[in-house]
Order: C-alpha cells, then structure tokens, then sequence
C-alpha cells in the first residue's frame, strides 16, 4: 500500500523534506509500523521519532492505531509552550500512552515528571450504598475546551515559573471501568520545583473551567454528572 508520511518543524528539517511516499506491505499497517519503517529509511530521524506525536488524516492517532492505502500520517514533535517547553493538549477519543506523554513533556534537563491519571471506577462508596458503574460516556465542547486546557497551562506557569513541560489530555467517547480518563503531567528540573503542586492544579482548574461532561451507565440507568462549579468573569481567557 501507499501512503504520505508529513514531516514538521525538527523532523522536517532532519529529513531535508516535508513529505514522503512510502510504501509498506500488505493491504494496512500501524502507525507504530511507519514510525519503525521511517526509522530505517531515515535513520537520523530515529531520536525524533521515538518522542513525536502522530496523527493520520489529521487526527491524533497512536501506536496501535491503523493505516490503510492513501492515508496521510504526520509525525511532528508537541506544539511548543511558554519559556520554549513542550506543552500537549488533547482530546482523545482512544486510549493512549502515559508513557508517550510523559516523553513528548521530557527535555534534556527534566528530572522529575509528576502525573495525575484519572480512571473509570466501577464503584463508588455513598452513604449506605454501593454504587455500580458499568461504563462512563465523556463529551466536550470541543474548540472551547481546547482553548480552556491552554489557559490552564497558562495558570500553571504564572504560579509555578520553574515548570519545564505540560500535557492535559482528556479522553471522550465511552470508556469501560478500569480505563483512563484524564491524564495531567508536569515535569521540571527538580521534584520540588513545583511539579507535584502544578499537576494537582490543573486538575483541579480542569474540573473548574473545561467543558467536559461525563454520562454515568449503570445497571439500573444513566444520568449526566453535573459539576457545581459556576465560573466568574475571572475564569474568562487570558490575554496572550
């Protein structure tokens, strides 16, 4: 099969190009295939490769993810964030790698990454009750929450200058008990330059200002879960 393989910013300039026609065996591949694939056909592109973010036909994709004849898979590196450090933003709507993440927020000086992962439970204490959960249904306001997880970055380093990387990636779809639902990661130098404080803020402002809401499947129903929080004219984006 034939496909296009996109190149940007650093990759671009390793390779000497933007774009590649390659041609694998068989009738589909994974995107973890063309990685490796254009590894060795590019063989300087390798360190690059192993840390950038891919997408096929102009969607986020990842390892395990499919590639079938004519499609596009772009390769580029985390859209770049205050102080020149990687930030990431996300909505996903299949599972993903920490480890990818924690890679794509890693520059040569960090020495602690601190991450928060949110999960499905299936069961949640009440009072006197048990309450069964078989799946949970997640759907954003997609443009405004994009915006929303760049505002909180912003925060983050308004109150935590010494704060290297940071990705916010949300999944939405449905998503059974046990998978991941919201991943914050943010690294530094140092374990006590604010990492830990950073990631337990934007999880916290996430659940405040991104519009995100979850439908709760259980075995006797569903229902939306409401937040209680009502933003203030303090919540609105800030300046650039």
């Amino acid at each position: 099969m034939q496909i296009t393989v996109l190149l940007f910013a650093t990759l671009k300039d390793i390779a000497g190009t933007n774009r590649v026609a390659l041609t694998l065996p068989g009738e589909t591949a994974l995107v973890a295939d063309v990685r490796r694939v254009m590894s060795e056909r590019i063989p300087q592109l390798t360190t690059n490769l192993e840390a950038a973010i891919s997408a096929v036909n102009e969607e986020y994709a990842f390892p395990a993810d499919t590639v079938r004849d004519g499609d596009s898979v772009a390769f580029f590196p985390p859209v770049s964030g205050g102080q020149g450090y990687p930030e990431i933003f996300r909505l996903a709507d299949q599972p993903f790698s920490t480890d990818e993440v924690i890679a794509a927020i890693t520059v040569a000086s960090t020495g602690a990454v601190c991450v928060f992962s949110g999960m499905v439970r299936g069961e949640t204490a009440r009072q006197d009750a048990v309450l069964q959960t078989q799946r949970l249904e997640y759907e954003a306001y997609e443009a405004m929450a994009l915006d929303k997880m760049r505002q909180v970055a912003r925060e983050i380093r308004q109150r935590w200058s010494l704060v290297q990387g940071i990705a916010i990636v949300q999944r939405v779809g449905v998503l059974e008990v046990g998978q991941n639902t919201t991943l914050i990661a943010c690294s530094s130098a140092h374990r006590d330059q604010g990492c830990f404080e950073a990631a337990r803020y934007g999880i916290d402002r996430l659940k405040e200002i991104v519009p995100v809401w979850k439908r709760e499947v259980r075995p006797d129903g569903s229902s939306w879960v409401e937040g209680h929080y009502l933003p203030t004219t303090e919540d609105r984006e800030m300046d650039s």
